[in-house]
């Protein structure tokens, strides 16, 4: 359940970001608070969107930046970044984006149910209102974290 992978030290609400890379590299410094990953994380997260391209902007202002495991990945977690103002990662369908989702997970298997959990939260679009009008962190938390 995604009440159980992320907490307060890793959630933004009206964060300042200039570029899909600020955003990026944001969402990895949420992971790193949360002592979801090591430093190193972050860099690599935004390593992938320049070699695969925007394919983590995954729904219209919705975006799932992640790294490898072997990218120093402590356990299954989740960031949250509220972006003040949207970035462009270059995806025609779904830029621009103003919801990060940081994922991290220390292997191939035990995220399933997580990545599950944030697809099923992603879809409701009213969640995601939700979110754009939460006003601080903790209001963004309470909404990933009712009852699923």
């Amino acid at each position: 359940m995604l009440r159980d992978v992320v907490d307060r030290r890793s959630v933004a609400v009206k964060a300042e970001a200039d570029s899909w890379r600020a955003a990026v590299e944001l969402s990895g410094e949420l992971l790193v608070a949360a002592e979801v990953v090591e430093e190193r994380y972050g860099p690599a997260m935004v390593r992938t969107v320049e070699e695969l391209g925007p394919y983590v902007a995954v729904a219209p202002g919705v975006a799932i930046p992640h790294a490898r495991p072997e990218d120093g990945v402590l356990k299954v977690g989740i960031s949250l970044a509220v972006l003040q103002n949207p970035v462009e990662f270059g995806s025609e369908e779904n830029d621009p984006v103003d919801l990060l989702f940081g994922f991290a997970s220390p292997d191939k298997d035990s995220h399933v149910d997580t990545i599950r959990d944030l697809v099923s939260f992603i879809q409701n679009s009213e969640n995601l209102e939700a979110l754009r009008a939460a006003e601080t962190a903790d209001e963004a938390l309470r909404i990933l974290k009712k009852d699923e």
